[in-house]
């Protein structure tokens, strides 16, 4: 009966190794030499909120405000780390402001199907199954937005925050006790992808769906933030200076 345990538990870790979700992946062949390239960071997507009851999402302002403020300042921190000159995207404004917003969905799109499709190896496509499979796209036309030219790479960044409410975390209490039923309270999500852009290209890709990190406050923006960048191409201890006045990274953050 034990060695009947324990080859059960070896079987279940098994099993939770395989569906782990990967985190990180590079387009084949993809290197970032330090200072030889710049990059354009996008208008990062902030999305913080309660999660309710019955798990929907309900937006703070005030949360997300301070998210704002408090990513914005972890970015502009770490941006001196990275080890190529990053500047921020001069939002265009009407049609191209829209267009800029589009290709921030696409992204998140895109991330999505990564996750789903690539980085969780039990539901990986067939054409993902091969070494050196990451390909993904948003596709060349991304270097024709206004206030991209010049640049080698953009950007992006999007993080979603749902802190669940008492009524969430009670009906997980009571859903613990009910055999099959699982409910779990809060959504702690982030991802940080480059975009090669003369071909528009995802070549680099770093995302969690349970990441750390209160973005309420200036430390857990930080540590979220150094999450984000695990990993991050061409980032070394010598670097080119590239650091972002702090007002003006704030600024630059918005959903």
């Amino acid at each position: 009966m034990k060695y009947r345990r324990v080859a059960l538990l070896a079987l279940l870790c098994c099993a939770t190794m395989a569906n782990a979700q990967e985190k990180t992946g590079n387009k084949p062949g993809f290197t970032l030499a330090p200072g030889s390239v710049r990059i354009i960071l996008m208008r990062p997507s902030i999305k913080v909120g309660e999660q309710s009851t019955g798990g929907l999402f309900e937006p703070n302002a005030d949360w997300t405000d301070q998210a704002k403020q408090n990513l914005g300042k972890a970015i502009a921190d770490a941006q001196s780390g990275l080890g190529n000159l990053v500047v921020p995207y001069a939002e265009p404004m009407g049609a191209d402001g829209a267009l800029a917003m589009e290709y921030r969905a696409l992204f998140r799109a895109v991330v999505g199907s990564v996750i789903e499709y690539q980085f969780f190896s039990g539901n990986r496509l067939p054409t993902k199954k091969r070494k050196n499979s990451f390909e993904w796209t948003l596709g060349p036309e991304i270097a024709g937005l206004p206030g991209l030219a010049g640049a080698d790479y953009a950007l992006f960044i999007e993080t979603e925050d749902q802190y669940g409410s008492t009524g969430r975390k009670m009906a997980q209490v009571v859903g613990a006790l009910i055999p099959g039923i699982s409910m779990p309270s809060g959504v702690h999500k982030g991802s940080a992808g480059l975009i090669d852009l003369k071909t528009g290209d995802l070549v680099w890709l770093n995302a969690d769906l349970e990441m750390g990190g209160d973005v309420r406050t200036e430390e857990g923006a930080s540590k979220r933030v150094s999450q984000l960048f695990e990993g991050f191409p061409g980032k070394t201890a010598t670097v080119v200076p590239a650091v972002l006045p702090t007002a003006a990274a704030a600024a630059a953050v918005g959903n």
